[in-house]
């Protein structure tokens, strides 16, 4: 259990609407950073998180890239997604937290998201975080996690 403040910040979702701290206050929340919208990876994991939102109890679900809104719109309902995605295309966020991370693929390095999660508890601050995600399981490592916040 960490339990510092999760970093100030102000972004907008695929409906237009503006996130911000005071939206994390009252319920626990499970925000995942992911590297690309409607990519293999990325698809599978936000389609767990659909999946499974129930299994999350009363806790809400938010995603991040850098990606644009209208790129996170496509994505949303492209994939029927129960959640609001949150476009950090400044990487602010990103960045605050250390999961925007040079990469290397095939032998060529690159800048990008690594994938972590984080679960705030209903005051706001980091009660747990999953850093170099492995999508399979996680989301159910992820309603543990959230059954044991209560």
């Amino acid at each position: 259990m960490s339990n510092k403040p999760f970093p100030a910040f102000s972004l907008v979702d695929q409906d237009g609407k503006t996130w911000t701290n005071q939206d994390l206050i009252g319920r626990p929340t499970v925000i995942y950073f992911y590297p690309k919208d409607d990519t293999p990876g990325c698809t599978k994991e936000a389609c767990d998180f659909r999946d499974n939102l129930q299994g999350l109890g009363n806790a809400q679900v938010l995603g991040v890239s850098p990606d644009p809104v209208k790129s996170k719109a496509k994505f949303a309902s492209k994939h029927s997604l129960n959640f609001p995605l949150l476009a950090d295309t400044e990487k602010a966020l990103c960045e605050a937290l250390g999961v925007w991370v040079e990469k290397s693929m095939y032998g060529r390095t690159y800048m990008g998201v690594e994938r972590s999660t984080y679960l705030l508890d209903r005051e706001g601050n980091i009660a747990r975080e999953w850093r170099n995600v492995k999508v399979p399981g996680h989301v159910a490592e992820v309603a543990r996690a959230v059954a044991e916040l209560g």
